[in-house]
């Protein structure tokens, strides 16, 4: 079973999902760096839990392809 959402996982997938709703794009690493204003590696390490949780899903290689795997809700 997987471990329950961080409050921190939880304000990554809300900024995830506002930035993606009002800009029309999802977030690049250096967006979400600079918004929670940590380094580089803590968002990308962060990016890779969620993805292991099933929460985003990633292209490799694709700038700015971050996709929500859960509702807003």
């Amino acid at each position: 079973m997987q471990s329950p959402m961080t409050p921190t996982q939880g304000q990554y997938l809300a900024f995830i999902y506002a930035y993606t709703r009002v800009l029309g794009r999802p977030p690049a690493e250096a967006d979400i760096q600079q918004y929670f204003k940590v380094t580089s590696p803590t968002v990308h390490q962060m990016l890779v839990t969620l993805e292991r949780k099933g929460l985003i899903r990633r292209k490799p290689g694709v700038a700015r392809s971050i996709e929500l795997l859960v509702s807003p809700e």
